[in-house]
């Protein structure tokens, strides 16, 4: 039975300044990787929007979120670009743009929960497994870091309406894929994903 995040874990942490902490857009083939921390003044406050994992939420419901969110809390984004991504890999990439989130914060947290099983470099805190289903602070940060990213590959998409990244993300999808074998790859697309990386490898074996 689905459970909706609360202030649980962080209670149980005994501290004030907690940053929940969360990503989007591993998968993607194209664009950056968007991480979002975000910082509750207390953890009694009343909420009357819905906040849980993003990706359980319409479009609507995370756009209503978005914006209470960022006028009660403390929030940050930071990401990572299709270039570093393909220089450091998705994992540390990830874990580079949830600490480049955290660094942004206008006040430091105590402490951090992380949504997953690894902790970035020098950030002091907790992994929690699937923790936007657990804790409201990390929930809050996917629902920040999904609407980033989303907004992100929408922009794009009015400079490369051929892809239809504002519907498909980047995802692989099928449509996506055509487009890809139509019109090739730009600098937006990371290019060690597997898709993308055989393109490239087909261009230069016809070349």
């Amino acid at each position: 039975m689905r459970t909706n995040p609360d202030f649980s874990i962080e209670q149980e942490c005994g501290i004030s300044k907690i940053a929940g902490c969360d990503e989007a857009g591993r998968g993607p083939l194209c664009g950056p990787v968007v991480a979002a921390a975000v910082i509750f003044p207390s953890f009694d406050i009343d909420i009357p929007v819905v906040i849980r994992d993003s990706k359980q939420m319409t479009q609507k419901m995370r756009a209503e979120a978005v914006r209470w969110i960022k006028e009660n809390t403390v929030w940050a984004v930071g990401m990572c670009s299709p270039q570093e991504i393909d220089a450091m890999n998705i994992l540390h990439a990830s874990m580079e743009a949830m600490r480049r989130a955290i660094d942004g914060l206008s006040t430091k947290p105590d402490f951090c929960l992380i949504d997953g099983n690894r902790m970035p470099q020098n950030v002091i805190g907790r992994a929690v497994v699937k923790g936007d289903a657990k804790s409201l602070s990390i929930a809050a940060a996917s629902i920040i870091a999904k609407e980033t990213r989303d907004k992100i590959m929408c922009d794009l998409a009015q400079q490369y309406p051929q892809y239809g990244w504002d519907k498909n993300a980047g995802y692989p999808t099928g449509d996506h894929l055509r487009a890809i074998e139509k019109y090739g790859i730009n600098d937006c697309y990371r290019k060690t994903y597997k898709p993308v990386r055989e393109r490239i490898q087909n261009e230069t074996a016809h070349d």
